[in-house]
């Protein structure tokens, strides 16, 4: 079991260790859990589908990066598959605050990062800021989507953001997790371009069409990619850098021990990644940085 989540196991009833212990156990469990292992985890604990989403909160809080605001929050959101996806806050010393990551945000890019169709609800163990209802404004559950929080009953997105402004304010009909492929082609072939390349291609901007995609190679060699997710308030939009870093830390590794990175955008966008990635990375000790337009 990775060291992060030690503390936290050791405080689960258990039930639910015997249940997850099989899950947990290997080093690379990857901060999320199956449709198939949400039954069996249901069925051994005792616990129902709501009940076991906020017995994950500490778990997940575990994966945060806090080291400006020392405040952990947790998030798991859950799939139309069935399938649960932790996400956690992230700060990056030496970056402005602009380029912390919120829970939610975490949570739902890290749904949207694996191919999650939509999202049902999300679970969380502080009230969601205003940044990430907005945020959450721009998925394809629209208001719809479920908000669970401690102590309080279930309320829909709609009801946390009353009156809300979104992309159907705009006539954007393709939402965010919805299905695309912008089919942007390069000439350069080696697996950490074509990866920032797909990050590109799936990504969602309606409002800039500056799509981007980033990727990180870590020290151990492993890539792991993001997507730009634009937002129709803009300032809640997530960089592609940023989800490439929530699927580097919810893996486990370490943000700080990034060897090379990747980004892929247009030759003349209307907005430029650029500039923020290297300077982001610069940050986190990462200066080999490649550049690349399509």
């Amino acid at each position: 079991m990775q060291a992060r989540f030690h503390d936290a196991w050791a405080k689960l009833p258990a039930s639910l260790q015997a249940a997850l212990e099989p899950i947990l156990s290997a080093n690379d469990f990857p901060a999320m859990l199956t449709a198939e292992q949400v039954k069996t985890v249901m069925s051994i604990s005792g616990l129902d589908d709501s009940a076991l989403a906020f017995a994950l909160l500490p778990l997940a809080a575990a994966c945060a990066l806090t080291p400006v605001s020392h405040f952990k929050v947790g998030a798991i959101a859950r799939g139309i598959s069935g399938t649960l996806y932790f996400g956690a806050n992230m700060e990056f010393s030496g970056t402005p605050l602009q380029q912390t990551i919120h829970a939610e945000q975490c949570a739902v890019t890290h749904a949207w990062l694996r191919n999650e169709a939509s999202l049902v609800s999300i679970t969380v163990n502080y009230t969601p800021c205003g940044h990430c209802r907005q945020f959450m404004n721009e998925l394809n559950s629209g208001t719809d989507l479920h908000i669970h929080l401690p102590g309080r009953p279930a309320s829909t997105l709609g009801q946390y953001l009353p009156d809300s402004f979104g992309p159907k304010d705009l006539d954007i009909t393709t939402l965010l997790m919805d299905p695309v492929d912008h089919g942007y082609k390069i000439a350069e072939t080696d697996a950490l371009t074509q990866a920032a390349l797909d990050g590109a291609n799936h990504s969602h901007a309606p409002y800039s069409q500056s799509h981007s995609g980033v990727a990180l190679e870590t020290a151990d060699g492993t890539i792991y990619a993001g997507r730009y997710a634009e937002n129709a308030a803009f300032n809640p939009s997530l960089p592609p850098l940023q989800a490439a870093l929530i699927m580097t830390n919810l893996a486990g590794k370490d943000c700080g021990a990034i060897r090379r990175a990747v980004l892929v955008e247009g030759s003349q966008p209307m907005l430029t990644q650029w500039d923020a990635t290297k300077a982001t990375l610069a940050a986190l000790g990462c200066s080999d940085v490649k550049h690349v337009t399509f």
